[in-house]
């Protein structure tokens, strides 16, 4: 892996007059398991540089152009012809702009308050750094939060948007050692609140003889000068210093007043065992475990923290230990975390632990739930699947596209369409699943899941399709391919080779599932039934009854199969003016009879079938199937009954409706079967690992 940090112009990379990011990356670059794949960049006067692994950009003086907008475009130049994985911008948002020529993944840090800075002041700006960052990390909580103000709830659970908070090396620390020292680092302006700071202090050690004081830290621009015998001003000192002076401390003060994104000083001191005290501004209570929070910042509430802990001396060791105890946010631990978003980016196998496992995932599963037909299509394949995905413990939530669509149409939003795709994002900000199901979601568009995409890289992607795609059905396959390059999987009833799908996507076969709690019947286990051949179509299933002059093919199939087939009691739907049957009344028919007709429109595909397949195996009748289909192929000769013909399936009919005791052995050992490697679950795992790239393979891959 090949990684680029590109510094603010003029920080300086040096051990000299280091700054906070300077310091931050320098730790976390020593440690990281990619140093040596590490190169910095920066332009610094400073000859002495933290590490060989630094680049200085030398720029010429010009008053005619931007010196940062030439920094960056020199930049650009060395990177032009390198592959480069990741660049890495500290605190410049503007710079995302000027590297879009590259095409390395790029990660932006924000030191600061984002919405004060250049390039993401405004809403429209930091949602146009969402879409072109693979990540965006913040150095604590609060300043994420000035980065999502305004922005849709879409944005705030995005998996781009990462907090990792600074850190410091934890040291062992002799609490007993402690001095009776109170400490205060940081610029010497009121921002800072070192006015504040300084009238206490001056209070306190008037009152508390045996304390002293240490302030470093300069203020060329603001003047604020204290003076007291027990008080030293050190002026800027280099960092070793610095936590030495925390060693020996026993109370720290951080009482910013403005809103500090993070403040390194009172980490730096919770790491030596202070007993920290910090205003409630920014991400200052980030910095600590245990401290004293002042939530109302002034001069007699400042005084009264700091009084309270030279007082009461059990309190101030418990917080001494404690800080050191519990202090957590150490180089080791932060750089872990920036290694791993890094592997994360680069190798894009991911998910909850680092790697996606099938375990107990949020799923989003789009597909018609058919609530506005009122149960008449409850027994459908979506539901099948959702069962499935319930039962292997994973956390469902069901969105049902085509009821959506119908109750939101309106004059200015014909299909609904518009609404359901603003829906679909307003769902995804609160759901936020790890793999989105679609199921013939034709209504939700491209751009909508492209959206999702580049603002949730993390969330993985499928489609199932159950129609045929071959021949007549050619529009159903442009449905299918419609966003299959978005997918990282999709499945169809029909066996993909022979759909001629271009091989570079991951298309793969599923069989029509049966559901336990759907398919209840066993008909083998009855010999007595009023009809011997059940058969049902229909003209389409929204509309539930039979289209005037609509004709169906296999009519004339049907109708050819009775005149040679006699004294064969059929029960038929969906044809010779027969309604088509649903629901409850779908499954009262078929109890009646023996033989379940597995018929499909047009010519025979291989492996297609329609659900009924499953409907009628499942409960238990004795199903008969065109061998063209080679659906043979999962079954044995006493599990299902293949034909070749009308008089061959004529004769295979006369045969089973005759011979009791072979039809229920047949037909029980076929729903036997097809309940064992073809059930919702098996079904929905299938899905489930082959769209997250699992190697398992399931029954029907080893025909």
């Amino acid at each position: 892996m090949k990684i680029s940090i590109l510094l603010p112009y003029k920080e300086n990379f040096s051990p000299l007059y280091p700054g906070a990011v300077s310091l931050f990356i320098n730790s976390m670059n020593k440690l990281s398991i990619y140093k040596n794949q590490i190169t910095v960049y920066g332009s610094t006067d400073l000859k002495e540089k933290f590490s060989e692994n630094y680049i200085n950009i030398n720029l010429k003086k010009s008053f005619l152009k931007s010196q940062t907008r030439d920094y960056v475009n020199k930049f650009v130049e060395l990177h032009k012809n390198q592959n480069t994985d990741i660049i890495e911008i500290h605190n410049r948002p503007n710079y995302i702009d000027f590297l879009k020529a590259l095409n390395s993944k790029k990660v932006l840090y924000f030191h600061n308050d984002p919405i004060s800075m250049i390039g993401s002041k405004s809403p429209l700006e930091r949602k146009e750094l969402i879409r072109s960052c693979t990540k965006i990390i913040f150095n604590s909580e609060w300043s994420k939060k000035q980065f999502l103000k305004k922005l849709d709830k879409f944005f705030h659970k995005s998996e781009k948007l990462e907090v990792i908070h600074q850190s410091i090396n934890k040291e062992e620390v002799n609490i007993n050692k402690k001095e009776k020292l109170i400490t205060f680092v940081g610029k010497l302006n009121s921002a800072k609140g070192y006015d504040l700071f300084g009238k206490s202090i001056l209070k306190i050690l008037d009152k508390h003889k045996d304390w002293k004081s240490i302030v470093i830290g300069d203020e060329p621009r603001e003047k604020l000068i204290f003076d007291h015998k027990n008080l030293k001003v050190l002026g800027f000192q280099n960092h070793t210093k610095v936590l030495n002076i925390f060693k020996k401390t026993s109370i720290a003060v951080a009482c910013s007043r403005w809103e500090e994104p993070f403040g390194r000083t009172s980490l730096e001191a919770s790491s030596r065992g202070c007993a920290v005290i910090v205003s409630n501004r920014g991400g200052l209570p980030e910095t600590i475990t245990n401290g004293i929070i002042v939530r109302n910042l002034n001069v007699k509430n400042l005084y009264n923290s700091i009084n309270k802990l030279i007082k009461n001396n059990k309190q101030r060791r418990n917080l001494q230990k404690s800080s050191l105890k519990n202090f957590y946010l150490t180089d080791e631990y932060i750089c872990k975390k920036i290694d791993n978003y890094r592997e994360k980016i680069v190798n894009r196998k991911l998910n909850l632990n680092g790697s996606l496992s099938s375990n107990k995932l949020k799923i989003l599963h789009v597909t018609n739930f058919n609530e506005r037909h009122n149960g008449r299509l409850f027994y459908n394949t979506g539901k099948r699947i959702n069962n499935g995905l319930i039962r292997l413990n994973h956390s469902v939530l069901e969105f049902s596209d085509r009821d959506i669509v119908s109750y939101y149409r309106s004059l200015n939003d014909i299909n609904g369409s518009k609404r359901l795709n603003k829906k679909l994002i307003e769902v995804i900000s609160n759901y936020v699943p790890d793999i989105i199901i679609l199921g013939h979601a034709d209504l939700i568009k491209k751009e909508t899941l492209n959206f999702i995409k580049k603002n949730y890289p993390n969330i993985k992607m499928c489609q199932w399709f159950l129609d045929r795609m071959d021949t007549q059905w050619l529009s159903n396959k442009k449905r299918f391919l419609d966003k299959i390059d978005m997918m990282d999987a999709s499945f169809c009833t029909t066996e993909p080779k022979s759909l001629n799908i271009p091989p570079k996507y991951e298309v793969f076969y599923i069989p029509n599932p049966v559901d336990e709690s759907f398919e209840k019947l066993e008909n083998y286990k009855n010999r007595n039934f009023n009809n011997d051949v059940f058969f049902a179509m229909s003209h389409g299933v929204h509309r539930g009854v039979l289209k005037k002059g609509k004709f169906d093919q296999r009519e004339n199939f049907i109708n050819k199969l009775i005149s040679v087939t006699p004294n064969i009691r059929f029960d038929l739907y969906g044809m010779n003016g027969v309604q088509p049957v649903w629901a409850d009344n779908y499954l009262y028919a078929i109890s009646q009879s023996k033989i379940g007709l597995n018929l499909s429109q047009g010519k025979p595909a291989q492996f297609y079938s329609s659900d009924r397949f499953a409907q009628l195996i499942g409960n238990g009748l004795l199903v008969m199937v065109d061998e063209k289909t080679k659906i043979g192929n999962f079954f044995k000769n006493d599990e299902i009954v293949l034909y070749k013909n009308v008089s061959d399936l004529s004769s295979k009919i006369i045969k089973y409706s005759y011979d009791n005791k072979l039809r229920c052995k047949i037909a029980k050992k076929g729903r036997d079967k097809y309940f064992k490697y073809f059930n919702s679950t098996i079904v929905a795992d299938f899905i489930i690992n082959k769209t997250i790239g699992t190697k398992r393979r399931f029954f029907w891959e080893n025909i």
